[in-house]
């Protein structure tokens, strides 16, 4: 697997730069709680047609900054990107709270955020 280091600066324009729709399947947006201050967010893409071709960019952010969404390059990571806002209680642009947790739910559930 390549791992790729990115910042909340370049995120987008990487992505940009790498992201073929034909050549590479969005699989997820995942998070990691590294401790009560910072996440880290994985965006994994797989190469069509080759067996373990994975491509990982990472960013490691503070609780509260704004993540820039990523929607306008790759459509698809709404659902992810919603996902990790319920799930860690961070901010992603244009990315609402409630697609999985109700009201009454455990909120941020995988951070270890102290907001």
């Amino acid at each position: 697997m390549e791992k790729i280091e990115v910042t909340i600066d370049n995120l987008k324009d990487k992505l940009k730069e790498f992201y073929k729709p034909k050549q590479w399947h969005f699989l997820t947006l995942n998070g990691v709680a590294l401790d009560e201050k910072s996440i880290e967010l994985q965006w994994i893409f797989s190469k069509y047609y080759e067996i373990d071709n994975i491509v990982m960019f990472y960013l490691i952010v503070n609780c509260n900054q704004v993540i820039p969404s990523v929607v306008d390059i790759i459509p698809s990571a709404i659902i992810s990107q919603r996902e990790a806002v319920d799930m860690f209680g961070i901010e992603i642009e244009d990315s609402p709270k409630g697609l999985y947790l109700d009201k009454d739910s455990k909120q941020m559930p995988l951070s270890g955020c102290r907001l």
